[in-house]
């Protein structure tokens, strides 16, 4: 699945960065859980490996999505 995001660019470059770790760190999650599910003829994954790549991945999408939040919010309020 895809992504997608309002087609108007945000202004801050904050919200840019942070879009773009959200977007990428959701990519990276999708292809790690992909890895946890092999085509049976493939050895088998190092589950421990894609255990701590899915974790990292999940924690890149709780702050870019924090950093969004506080961003917003502080914008909201000025």
């Amino acid at each position: 699945q895809r992504l997608c995001f309002p087609s108007q660019k945000p202004k801050s470059e904050l919200v840019r960065t942070s879009l773009r770790l959200l977007t990428s760190s959701a990519y990276r999650l999708q292809s790690e859980c992909r890895k946890a599910l092999p085509a049976e003829p493939s050895p088998a994954p190092d589950m421990q490996l894609v255990t701590q790549q899915v974790i990292q991945c999940a924690y890149d999408i709780a702050k870019a999505a924090k950093q969004l939040v506080t961003i917003t919010t502080k914008e909201n309020n000025n």
